[in-house]
């Protein structure tokens, strides 16, 4: 089957399945991001609902217990210490697992995880054993969610540039949905432990959605058509090859393609894949450096100048912060199924990934508190909501880029390592941001 009369992917449908894939792998973190909250409500010595109501909004920072001051360090750090070693190591042993194993098997032991979640929010334990079964569950989402993140780039990398773009695209959306679930919880006034319990329920079941997608993939024909072409063809140049042996028999010609393809996957090296592709690595890696390093330690601690105490006050760090980050993150990623510019080879694009590092000190003199050394410059919150409007739409356009453009700069059949590659690079930049944030939020 040649290229002209290759399968359509009919009714979008390997295209809607990548973008429930996306979302399946981000949604569950975000929305454990967002009950964050309730995770620290269950750290106070009190168990009784009411104690802790009061103590949210009595308490001061200064009085938390060793437990609560100590969750969100010790969470971050549970978090990427995992997200990059899975990541990196996703990228020597996907050629050795099979790829069905590392996605089902990811996405089961989330959704497990998940239940235990949701199921622990009905039980009453000691804050300390809560808050060690919560590091525990955190390590296992991160480590099987470095591996599920980068096996999907890497399928992705095999099909058609455009179809990284849903993947992300999902992605983005996940935090949309959960920064929207959190204001709606807040607009509600329900309880944490009813919203928390909630959240992951609705966790579990995009997971479950987004197993059954990754199930029906395979009986789609144009994602066979893919898979059959990134075994048969390795290279763009082969293509040429093989055009010049139209007039052989047509087993002559099969013989020849599988020849090539045991030579081509015999030759996969990751330093030789990586001397290609080293360019987009490292900027998909700057452009979350530079976000996390900033968002959120440093935004979540800006104040709003026109609140006066009223409801703007409550609802400024969940709206501005959180929602339109969010939202316009998620809309820069979706752009790129429109428009794919700079392409591969430009310049351009490692210079629009570097010049985002100004985001950094413009971050630092908005209305940030407390602060000690740094004056404030931009206080009015228009200045504030400008820069998240342009940090979250740059970091959604260029990552998906990057994550677009990196497996498609080597052979076929190198494309599924490429996009491993890339995903440790991406995590290698999430966990570089959330230790360089540390410093950021010190400075100020």
């Amino acid at each position: 089957m040649t290229a002209f009369n290759s399968p359509r992917d009919k009714y979008n449908g390997v295209w809607i399945i990548f973008f429930i894939l996306g979302l399946g792998t981000l949604l569950p973190w975000n929305f454990f991001m967002t009950a964050t909250m309730y995770f620290t409500s269950r750290l106070k010595d009190s168990n009784t609902e009411s104690n802790q109501t009061a103590k949210q909004t009595e308490v001061g920072e200064d009085t938390r217990n060793v437990l609560e001051s100590k969750f969100n360090n010790v969470m971050t750090l549970c978090a990427m210490v995992p997200l990059l070693i899975f990541a990196c190591l996703n990228s020597f042993i996907h050629q050795r697992i099979p790829q069905k194993l590392r996605i089902s098997g990811s996405l089961t032991v989330i959704l497990v995880v998940f239940l235990l979640t949701a199921l622990l929010v009905k039980v009453d334990v000691t804050p300390l054993a809560f808050f060690t079964l919560t590091m525990i569950k955190i390590i296992f989402i991160n480590s099987f969610g470095a591996i599920l993140q980068g096996s999907l780039f890497g399928l992705a990398g095999v099909l058609p540039a455009s179809y990284t773009t849903p993947f992300m695209s999902g992605q983005g959306l996940a935090g949309t949905f959960a920064a929207f679930s959190m204001i709606c919880a807040l607009a509600t006034g329900s309880a944490l432990r009813d919203s928390a319990f909630g959240y992951f329920i609705t966790a579990c079941f995009v997971i479950l959605m987004a197993i059954i997608s990754y199930l029906t993939l395979p009986r789609l024909e144009f994602f066979q058509y893919c898979m059959e072409s990134s075994r048969s063809r390795p290279s763009g140049d082969e293509d040429n090859k093989m055009d010049l042996l139209k007039k052989e028999s047509q087993d002559e010609r099969q013989a020849t393609a599988s020849l090539m393809a045991d030579d081509s996957k015999s030759s996969v090296s990751v330093l030789r894949i990586l001397k290609k592709i080293w360019v987009m690595a490292l900027s998909v890696c700057f452009i979350f450096t530079v976000t996390i390093g900033v968002f959120p330690a440093v935004t979540v601690d800006v104040k709003s100048t026109m609140a006066d105490g009223g409801e703007w006050d409550t609802y400024f760090i969940p709206v501005s912060c959180f929602l339109l980050f969010n939202l316009m993150d998620w809309a820069g990623r979706s752009l790129t199924a429109l428009v794919m510019w700079p392409d591969k080879d430009s310049k351009w694009l490692p210079t629009l990934v570097g010049v985002r590092v100004v985001f950094v000190p413009l971050f630092m003199l908005c209305n940030v508190h407390p602060r000690h050394f740094l004056p404030v410059v931009f206080a009015h919150d228009a200045w504030y909501i400008v820069f998240i409007i342009l940090f979250a739409f740059s970091n959604g356009y260029l990552a998906s880029l990057c994550m677009c453009f990196g497996p498609k700069k080597v052979a076929q059949h190198e494309a599924e390592t490429a996009g491993a590659i890339m995903a440790f690079f991406l995590s290698l930049g999430l966990a570089l941001g959330a230790a360089i944030s540390f410093l950021f939020r010190t400075v100020i």
